[in-house]
C-alpha cells in the first residue's frame, strides 16, 4: 500500500490514516487514553505520543511496532523531533493554552 496519498491524524487517544483524495479511513489504531495525540512521520513509521508514552506504528497498516512508556516523565503534552523533518507544533501550543485557560477558569469558579 502506498502511503504517499495518506493523511495521518492523531485524535482522542488514537491515530487514523485517511486517503488524502477521498477521506476514506484506511486504518485506525487505538493507543492509550482519550487525550491529545501528537503524530510525526518518519520513513515507514508513524511516531505518536499520548498520555506520557511514545508509540511507533507501521505507516502502511497502523500496527504498533513498539512502545515506550517514558517512565517517570509524566503525562503532559509532548512533542516529537526527527532530524531532517520539519514539524509544526502549533497544535501542541494551542492545546496547552486551552488546558491552562480551563484550569484558570476552574480555579476562579472555586474561589
Amino acid at each position: 500500500m502506498s502511503t504517499s496519498n495518506t493523511v495521518f491524524v492523531g485524535i482522542h487517544g488514537s491515530v487514523v490514516a485517511l486517503d488524502k483524495t477521498t477521506g476514506t479511513e484506511l486504518w485506525l489504531t487505538h493507543l492509550k487514553g482519550s487525550d491529545f495525540v501528537n503524530v510525526a512521520v518518519s520513513d515507514d513509521n508513524i511516531l505518536a505520543t499520548t498520555k506520557g508514552a511514545l508509540f511507533c506504528l507501521d505507516r502502511a497498516t497502523g500496527q504498533i511496532r513498539w512502545q515506550n512508556p517514558l517512565k517517570g516523565l509524566g503525562f503532559g503534552l509532548s512533542t516529537i523531533a526527527i532530524p531532517g523533518v520539519q514539524s509544526d507544533q502549533a497544535a501542541v501550543v494551542q492545546k496547552k493554552k486551552r488546558d491552562q485557560q480551563a484550569e484558570a477558569a476552574g480555579a476562579a469558579a472555586s474561589a
